[in-house]
Formats: structure tokens, C-alpha cells, sequence
């Protein structure tokens, strides 16, 4: 009978382990390059943003980090390399509870990162890479219609801006299908909640009403919700 009450309790311990686990985000990685700087885990619970881990690097550019996660969200890796100089010193990363690893390089910290162990990161990857297009499309039009006067005749003003709406609405139509097409990923609430709040309310509503229960719970599937009901 003690063996049976032994084993009872050995199995409970274990599942309170694995249950801890599945709530602590660790980020591990490496800097290539880094002798001397500071790398901060970052988060922003309300609307604040809040380190909440860090590491000081002297001579070696490996780190790794913890923290809780109650559910997946946006996470940042700010690197303070002490040059006076805050361009390219962020990393933004989907997290999920579990290791998410980082791969990167001092001087491009945030343009070269490879991210891996996390699916809704791969996920958010996915979705900028389209929108990382149709951005450059827009940004082009800009240029073309910030043309001196004499260069451009009014009917292709016009003409530059009707293509920049359908351009945008494009970028509409991508984000609302991307978040239908992928309701059982996290990502799904945060493109409706982050890139398009201001989209019609159907399209929310239906986003909203795809989700997975489990999505439906997690961090950006209650904004939504708050969202919605606003």
C-alpha cells in the first residue's frame, strides 16, 4: 500500500513538472560577434513595455533567458551594445511556451536573426513576408506621386491613387484570409487585434468565430473579444 501511495505521489510530481513547463518561455541563442553588451527579454503586458530578463555578455555572444508565459505572444530581444546607437537593436519574436532559439549577428542584430522553436513564429514570418510586399508596393506609389508637378500630370495622380487604395485593400483582403485560413494558430487574433482593428466588424466577427477554443483564450484571442464588443 506505501508502494502504491509512493507511486501516486512520484506521478503527481511529475505532471506538476511538466505542467510548470509548459508555462515558462525559455530563449536561448547566440550573438556572433559580441564581446560586450547587455540583452534584454521584453514584453508589453498592458501598454507598457516591461523587461522582464536579461543578460550581461562579456566575451561570448551565447545567452539564454526565462520568464512566464501564460499564453503565446510578442515578445522582443533588445540588445544595448553600449554604442549610443538604438537602430537595429531590437528583435520582435512570436514566443510559445517551451525554447525558442535565436541565431543572429552583433551588426545586424535584427535583419540577419534566424528564430526557430516556435510555430507561431513561423507563422508571423509567413505573413510579413507577403505584407513586406505589398508595403514596398505602396511605398513605390508614394515616390512615384511625390514627383514635382511639372513631371506628372494630374490624371496620373489620380490614377497612382486608385492604385494605392486597391493596393491597400489588397493588404486588407491578404490579412483577413490569412487569419481565416490559419484560426487554430495563434497569430490568427493577433493580425485582427495588431494590423487590422479597423477593418469592418464582419470580417473581425468572423475571425473571431473561427477560432479554436484554445486560441479563443490565449492573450490576443480575449482583445479581440474586447475588441468586438467596443
Amino acid at each position: 500500500m506505501k508502494n502504491y501511495i509512493y507511486a501516486l505521489i512520484a506521478l503527481f510530481a511529475l505532471n506538476s513538472c511538466g505542467d510548470n513547463q509548459k508555462d515558462t518561455l525559455t530563449v536561448t541563442g547566440n550573438i556572433k560577434g559580441l564581446k560586450k553588451g547587455t540583452v534584454y527579454l521584453q514584453h508589453i503586458p498592458d501598454s507598457i513595455l516591461v523587461s522582464v530578463d536579461s543578460v550581461t555578455i562579456k566575451g561570448d555572444g551565447k545567452f539564454t533567458m526565462q520568464t512566464e508565459l501564460n499564453s503565446p505572444e510578442i515578445f522582443y530581444l533588445y540588445l544595448d551594445k553600449k554604442d549610443n546607437n538604438d537602430i537595429n537593436d531590437r528583435i520582435t519574436l512570436f514566443a510559445e511556451p517551451g525554447t525558442v532559439t535565436v541565431q543572429t549577428d552583433w551588426n545586424t542584430f535584427d535583419t540577419t536573426a534566424k528564430i526557430t522553436g516556435s510555430e507561431s513564429h513561423e507563422k508571423l514570418e509567413e505573413y510579413r513576408k507577403t505584407m513586406s510586399n505589398i508595403n514596398k508596393k505602396n511605398v513605390e506609389i508614394m515616390m512615384a506621386a511625390a514627383r514635382p508637378e511639372n513631371e506628372l500630370a494630374q490624371i496620373s495622380i489620380d490614377s497612382l491613387q486608385n492604385i494605392s487604395n486597391r493596393n491597400t485593400q489588397r493588404g486588407y483582403a491578404y490579412s483577413i484570409n490569412f487569419a481565416l485560413n490559419n484560426k487554430t494558430s495563434f497569430i490568427a487574433p493577433y493580425i485582427a487585434v495588431k494590423e487590422i482593428p479597423d477593418a469592418n466588424k464582419k470580417y473581425l466577427d468572423s475571425i473571431y468565430g473561427s477560432l479554436s477554443e484554445e486560441v479563443a483564450n490565449s492573450k490576443y484571442g480575449k482583445e479581440l473579444a474586447q475588441l468586438l464588443n467596443k
